[in-house]
């Protein structure tokens, strides 16, 4: 096998809607000013990496923390829907308190891993892998043996896609905790003897808070 490929998953800076606590899903919020922070923060340290591309869901607070590292690289910021983050149904907008509250059966199982429709008619866990898992794929077609692909995504999206890129069966998916804003992890291209496959070599790595 060549020298193997790196995919790295990285959450968007914080918003004013994760500082309230607030469901975003596919809202399409801004970074507030320590998530801008963040943005530029993480940038420097994933530079270091040399990414060849940089994919990054079309949400403004996905762009907007991928644009440092793209211009510190001189690169460009292409733009997928299908890293966006999972659709929540009627939970977009509400606070968590709320949706505690109201729908506390439903949150408690979504949280824990089972494959339902978040916000009665929102997106599985597994579709939202398999948009996620297409957008890398989209990604990947463009870096050859040894370079680096950067996925600015989300929270859920980010675990889900991070779960399928390894393979692993659905009931293992909870292991993964969701990533706080601006953290990243890293997944390394290996060969098994069955053929190549992905291994994952960092998990939620981020700089220190802001």
């Amino acid at each position: 096998m060549n020298q193997p490929r790196r995919v790295v998953f990285w959450r968007h800076g914080r918003t004013d809607w994760n500082a309230s606590s607030r469901f975003q899903g596919q809202s399409d919020s801004m970074l507030d000013e320590t998530g801008i922070k963040q943005a530029a923060a993480a940038a420097l340290q994933l530079a270091k990496l040399k990414p060849a591309y940089i994919l990054s869901s079309d949400l403004q607070r996905a762009h907007h923390t991928a644009m440092p590292l793209a211009d510190a690289l001189g690169l460009e910021v292409v733009l997928d829907e299908g890293l966006r983050e999972t659709f929540v149904g009627v939970w977009q907008g509400m606070f968590r308190a709320d949706i505690e509250r109201e729908h506390t059966q439903d949150l408690q199982e979504w949280i824990a891993g089972t494959n339902i429709r978040p916000g009665l008619h929102g997106e599985t866990r597994t579709e939202v892998a398999a948009r996620v898992s297409a957008a890398v794929n989209r990604g990947l077609a463009h870096i050859g043996p040894g370079q680096t692909l950067v996925c600015v995504t989300h929270g859920a999206a980010a675990m889900s896609g991070i779960a399928a890129l390894l393979d692993l069966p659905l009931e293992k998916w909870p292991i993964f905790a969701v990533m706080p804003n601006c953290a990243w992890s890293i997944a390394v291209e290996t060969q098994t003897p069955t053929g190549p496959a992905w291994r994952l070599q960092e998990y939620n790595t981020r700089v220190a808070e802001l």
